[in-house]
């Protein structure tokens, strides 16, 4: 999940960052204030992404199964926080934290019952299942909430705040500072606490890990848990931008993939990456083309890198012996 870089890494993330920058002085030269507010709003979606894609890298670097049902997960976070917030009239914190803690729970009953008796079977059956279980989400949101898109109502109101000539609005800055928090929250868990980094041991090893205490079934169980409270919580935290609709799970799911294997499949720090540099690059790309094409992007980064470099930009090359 977290690893030094060596030498092929470290030249990748320069010369990633070096064609970065100059996206963004291109950008910012051409469209000016123009170009400040669409990184901004890059980044705000990249926020999105990024919270997606540490859920897929958890899953991933525990199960090595693809949670095809991540985005799904993540507009059920938006939908039950929008019942809880404006049709149970729940405080706006604590219908946030019962979005999250019932969506967890799904990830975790869905653990369970689905994927931990598929233990000894193959990865791609495992897939399959998480293919289902995205199709069967997808249903449920649609029968209970409908077909049309909801709005949700903002965390706090207020007019939009001014920086350096850019447009930031109140619910971006929450966006902005809950990633952050839960990044650093995740990081300390992965490498402060004995339950991290026994969840990273068993990641690395699991028949090693087993038989030093660390169970692999308890890590994965705990990493379907967080995988879907990041999801529920990427959910409401957008929902009053980006409203609730049922069909959203669909491209949410590819853009966290695209975000998990740009920054390296398994690497959480990496996914952050990833996602920060999805969203800017989605933005600024849209600022040249029509917005129709805006999903093409994703799926375009995803065909570069797994051509280029499918370790992604942090991760490193595994060596197989067979």
């Amino acid at each position: 999940m977290f690893r030094k870089f060596d030498r092929d890494q470290r030249i990748t993330i320069a010369i990633f960052a070096a064609i970065a920058v100059l996206v963004l002085v291109l950008a910012l030269s051409i469209k000016k204030s123009a170009g400040f507010n669409t990184i901004l709003l890059g980044l705000f979606y990249g926020c999105q992404y990024s919270l997606i894609a540490m859920g897929l890298s958890i899953i991933y670097s525990s199960t090595r199964v693809i949670n095809f049902a991540q985005g799904e997960l993540s507009v059920l976070g938006g939908a039950l926080f929008l019942t809880f917030a404006q049709r149970a009239s729940v405080p706006m914190l604590l219908a946030f934290i019962l979005a999250v803690l019932v969506v967890a729970s799904i990830g975790a009953l869905f653990e369970r019952a689905a994927i931990h008796p598929l233990k000894d079977s193959s990865i791609i059956t495992m897939i399959i299942m998480t293919i289902g279980f995205s199709i069967f989400l997808r249903g449920i949101i649609k029968w209970v909430w409908g077909a049309n898109a909801l709005p949700v109502e903002p965390f706090t109101y207020g007019p939009p705040l001014h920086f350096l000539g850019a447009t930031v609005e109140r619910q971006s800055v929450w966006v902005f500072g809950f990633t952050f928090l839960v990044v650093i929250a995740v990081y300390f868990f992965f490498n402060r606490t004995l339950l991290g980094k026994g969840m990273r041991a068993a990641a690395e090893n699991p028949e090693a890990a087993n038989l030093v205490g660390v169970s692999p079934s308890r890590s994965s169980l705990i990493a379907w848990t967080m995988a879907a409270a990041l999801g529920a919580a990427a959910g409401a935290m957008f929902a009053p931008k980006t409203l609730v609709g049922w069909d959203q799970g669909v491209w949410l799911g590819v853009k966290g993939f695209s975000a998990a294997v740009l920054g390296g499949l398994g690497n959480v720090m990496g996914a952050v990456v990833g996602g920060l540099t999805l969203g800017v690059l989605e933005f600024v790309v849209l600022m040249f083309i029509k917005p129709e094409y805006q999903n093409i992007i994703a799926l375009s980064v995803l065909i570069v890198v797994l051509l280029l470099r499918p370790q992604g930009i942090i991760g490193k090359t595994e060596i197989l012996t067979v």
